[in-house]
């Protein structure tokens, strides 16, 4: 054998070896299950058309006597049987059935209902942009869109609507309380609402509009030499657009990334924004299915220089999912200083079934985990600053009796304080200043220790 033919064979042994090592990395790596997830199954985020042809019964035959019972006995007795409807009865049961796993995200809808829900998704949101669920007797505000008017006349989260435009919504279907909120753009609706702290119930006259949320923006203060960008959802173009605003700010010293009233949407945005921080294959979120096999973790992807300055991350109650994973991850990996009223607390996966008679389930299949290994959904996680508004910040009536506001200032005038930002500007200059996480903590508390309540929470 010649001496080249000698070397092309070692050359080719050694590619071979590559190769070989390669695809057993990758076979047993999360890489091929992520491929496998957002190419070939295109896995939604919120929705998870993630499909698994396991069926896993409790029982393999479930007894269902006590049912039939039950319906026999209706059947044959009820007095008032010739105005009921059969699929109602079936409809109520598996409402029944689905309630019980006690899980706000899992849900049956009925043909009516789910077409419904379908037009409430097609509508072009030209409303108050606010989520409502249903309640034992009214609708609750569960979550608010960013620069929307609900945000603008400053509804909250946990708000309940008893009246809109003089209907009242007592006992009203979701949907039907909801087409009497939503209207074309730029058309009012008189709300009337009970607030948990407040004794008289509170009336807003809500201009509804159509908004236009750009996925980021950024900024600098002119007082500091840190960048600023909020971050309002988690879309298909987020990350290059983050990204290229991340590019002005590579030398600077610190940053505030603001996720208030973002809601999320893609999960893998955040992992392609993670990756700008946090170093690779380091963990970022977990999915965990029943079946474990299916299990994956996304992990940091970065072939290029990650951001080394301080981080401050701000979250509120309406900050869901994948914001939630982004700021949990960074303090999981000991990059930012949490900044937050509690969270929207969404750390499931569901995805949608259509079944055949046009019904629709809703059902939660897999649930996220910190790279701590914690799921908020089950256990407490403490956070760094807790922040929560006064009325003063934002009640121009309120400001001018705590003497916050010029005696004056006309309300046209009037601007919201936030509390939350000037917080986040403060801890974050503590950080830079000691390249300490908790001692930016402590300084901040023992500066402002007579506005702490336990939990941290400010007053």
């Amino acid at each position: 054998m010649t001496k080249n033919k000698i070397k092309f064979s070692h050359v080719l042994i050694f590619l071979t070896s590559v190769l070989t090592f390669f695809l057993l990395w990758l076979a047993s790596s999360d890489q091929i299950k992520v491929f496998y997830v957002k190419n070939i199954l295109k896995k939604d985020i919120e929705t998870s058309y993630l499909t698994s042809n396991i069926d896993v019964f409790w029982e393999k035959d479930l007894d269902l006597k006590r049912f039939w019972d039950v319906y026999s006995l209706v059947k044959k007795n009820y007095y008032s049987l010739d105005g009921v409807k059969e699929q109602d009865l079936v409809d109520g049961a598996i409402k029944w059935m689905v309630d019980a796993l006690w899980d706000k995200h899992t849900e049956f809808m009925n043909n009516e209902e789910t077409k419904r829900f379908n037009e409430v998704l097609a509508w072009d949101f030209e409303w108050i942009w606010a989520v409502v669920e249903k309640t034992d007797i009214w609708v609750k505000i569960d979550r608010i869109i960013k620069w929307s008017p609900a945000k603008k006349y400053w509804l909250l989260k946990d708000d309940i609507i008893t009246e809109a435009n003089w209907t009242e919504l007592i006992d009203l279907p979701l949907y039907d309380a909801v087409s009497h909120i939503k209207w074309p753009a730029w058309s009012s609706v008189n709300l009337k609402v009970l607030r948990a702290w407040e004794k008289d119930i509170l009336e807003f006259d809500v201009i509804r509009d159509k908004i236009k949320i750009p996925s980021v923006e950024s900024k600098t203060f002119d007082d500091w030499k840190v960048w600023y960008i909020a971050l309002n959802m988690f879309w298909d173009n987020s990350s290059e657009e983050f990204k290229t605003a991340l590019n002005e700010l590579k030398n600077t010293d610190g940053l505030i990334i603001d996720l208030r009233d973002n809601g999320g949407w893609y999960l893998q945005s955040a992992v392609e924004i993670l990756s700008e921080f946090i170093e690779n294959w380091k963990v970022l979120v977990s999915t965990r299915y029943r079946n474990s096999l299916m299990n994956i973790n996304y992990k940091s992807v970065n072939f290029w220089e990650i951001y080394e300055g301080k981080i401050v991350v701000l979250i509120n109650w309406n900050s869901a999912s994948a914001s939630e994973i982004t700021a949990w991850a960074l303090k999981d990996h000991d990059k930012a200083i949490i900044v937050w009223t509690k969270s929207y607390w969404k750390w499931s996966v569901q995805q949608p079934y259509d079944l055949e008679w046009g019904e629709l389930l809703k059902l939660t299949i897999a649930k996220w985990f910190t790279p701590n290994g914690k799921n908020i959904d089950e256990e407490w996680i403490e956070p760094d600053v807790e922040i929560e508004f006064k009325k003063q910040d934002y009640d121009f009536e309120e400001c001018k009796k705590a003497w916050k506001c010029s005696q004056d200032m006309k309300k046209e005038d009037f601007e919201l304080y936030d509390r939350q930002l000037e917080a986040a500007k403060e801890l974050l200059n503590n950080f830079i200043s000691f390249a300490s996480i908790d001692k930016a903590i402590e300084l901040y508390k023992d500066k402002h220790k007579e506005e702490f309540v336990s939990g941290g929470e400010v007053k």
